[in-house]
């Protein structure tokens, strides 16, 4: 069987990691790379570097990545559509939901497989709780944290859109159920145009409550998804790909004071052994799968628009000072 050919777009942070990954994807040919800056961390290993996107789709592309800053997303996106070549974009989709729709319609068109680089998705730790849901009973509520320090790589976008719609879209993932509305408050702290703080209180349509606190002013590096159900908790440390479940308790207590709480006791804790692969190249796996008509899970062009549609309405809310409805 003839390997897939892949080229990439952007040779910056997170395109360096799609390289790295392109290099050794079983069933894929890393035939090429389009980045005018050049190769001076030496990702190509020895593949041709592009200048221009047309040159990138000279090479006879199956499927690329996009991994530039979200204002050229547009742009770029539509001429890979344009040239019939499936395509990953990185999050955000684009830089709003009115161009978002227009690269959902250029991709439909084409009829050709289009995602979103949405890669907390495929972190084993939410991947095994989402597999083991059905254990917490009925779902209350998602609490995500996600804070650390400035990354000077982030120029166009704030928290909202970079950060906080890996919280969106996992939190739709894991639960199945859509945002109903949101209330925000962000804040600006570091002379920066876009805001660098964000705290949201959320409902999904099945009454589902979400919180969600992201930031770029924290010395601590926290990655933190916490599911409440009926039976109990897990807790998902992203960061190193964890997931511990807190159970309820089921032992009766002697003690008068103790007894005469009528909530949650505290059960047996239990830290799952689970297998710990690269989210990225799980990702990367499920992107070349749906493209070859395999069962995969891929982030669509489509749930990203959502996510995109959430990211703005929690702007809007904290403008405002108000609850936002999100109307889909």
């Amino acid at each position: 069987m003839t390997n897939l050919r892949a080229g990439l777009i952007g040779l910056g942070m997170m395109g360096r990691h799609h390289a790295r990954v392109l290099s050794s994807l079983a069933g894929v040919d890393f035939v090429g790379i389009c980045d005018p800056a050049g190769d001076m961390s030496n990702s190509s290993q020895g593949r041709p570097i592009n200048n221009s996107i047309s040159e990138l789709i000279a090479l006879g592309l199956d499927y690329a990545i996009v991994a530039v800053p979200t204002i050229y997303h547009l742009e770029i996106g539509q001429a890979l559509a344009a040239a019939g070549i499936h395509t990953l974009v990185e999050k955000p989709l684009s830089n709003d939901s009115i161009t978002s729709k227009t690269l959902i319609s250029d991709f439909s068109k084409a009829e050709l497989i289009g995602a979103v680089g949405h890669i907390e998705r495929y972190n084993p730790a939410l991947q095994e709780a989402r597999r083991r849901l059905e254990q917490l009973g009925s779902l209350y509520q998602v609490v995500t944290r996600r804070q650390g320090p400035l990354p000077i790589r982030i120029t166009d976008v704030g928290v909202v859109n970079d950060l906080a719609t890996h919280d969106i879209d996992l939190t739709a993932w894991i639960t199945g159920q859509q945002y109903s509305s949101v209330s925000a408050r962000m804040a600006h702290r570091t002379g920066r145009k876009h805001e660098d703080l964000v705290a949201v209180i959320g409902s999904l349509q099945n009454g589902i409550i979400t919180n969600h606190l992201v930031n770029w002013l924290s010395p601590l590096k926290e990655r933190v998804t916490i599911l409440t159900g009926e039976n109990g908790v897990f807790v998902a440390n992203t960061l190193a790909a964890d997931l511990t479940f807190y159970a309820n308790g089921s032992a009766a207590s002697n003690w008068s004071e103790v007894a005469h709480f009528r909530g949650v006791s505290e059960g047996d804790i239990t830290r799952y052994a689970i297998s710990k692969k690269e989210p990225l190249l799980t990702e990367h796996e499920n992107f070349r799968d749906a493209i070859l008509g395999k069962d995969s899970d891929i982030v669509t062009m489509e749930q990203g628009f959502t996510n995109i549609l959430v990211a703005e309405a929690i702007i809007k809310s904290a403008k405002l000072g108000k609850t936002v409805e999100i109307v889909y």
